[in-house]
């Protein structure tokens, strides 16, 4: 127990961090038409996967049941972003530090989640089919909106 809320708490620190930084960068348009745009929205995608991570790390540190889900969807939407940007189907939006970072930690997550490290809620096959598809729902909205 003690070593999943150390892990939770790394997980919350790097989420909140992540977060800040990336909603410092979000650029708020003067006027009422940009709202529309896309290149408006595509400023969310790095924030939207920091709060993913925040709340993987939430759910991992109140041990819920559903925590191997929200691992899942954490691993396969951050290293969606960067395997998608080298297939060239979109320009990441993600900072070089950023997605460092959250690969890493995409990769702990869902190692955690499939391993059951936690004797958690076992990840099924449907929930783990269904993070892999909201994931790419994930990236595919910011990026292609």
């Amino acid at each position: 127990m003690k070593k999943r809320k150390i892990i939770a708490l790394l997980f919350l620190i790097v989420g909140l961090s992540l977060s800040v930084a990336f909603l410092l960068k979000i650029e708020f348009p003067q006027g009422f038409e940009t709202y529309f745009k896309r290149e408006y929205y595509n400023q969310f995608g790095p924030l939207s996967i920091s709060v993913e991570l925040l709340i993987a790390g939430y759910h991992l540190f109140m041990g819920h049941k559903k925590t191997n889900f929200t691992l899942a969807i954490f691993g396969f939407t951050a290293l969606l972003d960067p395997l998608f940007n080298q297939m060239g189907l979109f320009n990441s939006t993600v900072p070089l530090y950023g997605t460092i970072i959250l690969s890493i930690c995409a990769l702990l997550s869902l190692w955690l989640a499939f391993a059951n490290t936690f004797k958690l809620k076992r990840l099924s096959n449907l929930e783990a089919i269904f993070s892999i598809v909201l994931g790419v729902i994930v990236e595919l909205f910011f990026n292609y909106l």
